[in-house]
């Protein structure tokens, strides 16, 4: 009887969790986790073709190598409140595999930059070879392709520099209609946020997620229910007084720093700030 209630709690211990990067993409290709057999789940990720229409053969090739398949328009992020969001990602779990992270979840917490407290809940529907340990590539569309080009074959391109995607919200209004709301989401709710260090574990995977792909793993159930705690976000304070012509604020700065009595902190770029 002992043994029985020990092993009851065995599973919530094999939850993934750890530190890492969050990176940005949108490449509109299928995604990884779309295929039959990356992992023991409900369905495979569900894809839609170049009309957004979904997809019914999970074996379709990939708009991103001459095929029909593509990432469905659903799958962009969106802000539950400021401390929350929803979203997918591409995924590298440190000492696991494809099979362990194509349609798990996880509660990431982002630890510096812009959107520093900040929480969002992801479900993981795509790998890369070019990720690193514990990385998150958040998919956002106007975030960059990176290596792969789906988007010229389904939408003509996205505009927008291939690493780092567009530069300004007003970008997003020339994005497809059902893709915008994913483009200002990074503007406002992830506050143009550059690739900030995050702190994640793994959870069960949220009805609002598996709706959107209609993928459950089989042992989703052995992971813990994610509970929010905070419904408005605390923006980090500053720390510190600049001086005159010292520099007062980057996207990769938690927060903005004073600057003395009489002077604004005017951007110079995305980078540099400087108290005048």
């Amino acid at each position: 009887m002992i043994l029985a209630a020990l092993l009851s709690f065995l599973p919530l211990s094999l939850a993934a969790s750890g530190t890492g990067k969050s990176t940005r993409y949108w490449d509109c290709c299928k995604p990884s986790c779309s295929w039959p057999g990356k992992a023991d789940v409900s369905n495979p990720v569900t894809t839609c073709d170049k009309n957004n229409n979904p997809l019914t053969d999970y074996n379709a090739k990939s708009g991103c190598d001459s095929g029909t398949s593509y990432m469905c328009a659903s799958q962009i992020p969106w802000a539950v409140n400021s401390a929350l969001a929803f979203g997918f990602a591409a995924t590298a779990i440190s000492g696991q595999t494809e099979s362990d992270w194509c349609c798990a979840c996880y509660a990431v917490t982002f630890t510096s930059g812009k959107a520093s407290g900040k929480t969002m809940l992801i479900q993981s529907t795509n790998t890369g070879g070019d990720l690193g340990s514990n990385q998150m590539d958040i998919a956002m569309p106007g975030g960059g392709l990176g290596i792969f080009d789906g988007c010229s074959s389904q939408f003509g391109g996205l505009g927008g520099n291939r690493y780092g995607g567009v530069a300004n919200r007003s970008d997003c209004d020339s994005m497809p209609e059902l893709l915008r709301p994913g483009c200002y989401w990074r503007f406002d709710w992830f506050n143009n946020a550059d690739n900030p260090d995050h702190k994640f574990e793994q959870i069960r995977c949220p009805d609002e997620l598996v709706n959107k792909t209609n993928c459950r793993r089989k042992d989703d159930d052995k992971f813990p229910v994610y509970t929010q705690t905070a419904t408005v976000w605390a923006s980090p304070t500053p720390s510190y007084t600049a001086k005159q012509w010292e520099q007062c604020d980057s996207l990769l700065w938690d927060a903005q720093a004073k600057c003395a009595e009489g002077q604004k902190c005017v951007k110079i770029n995305d980078y540099y700030w400087q108290c005048q």
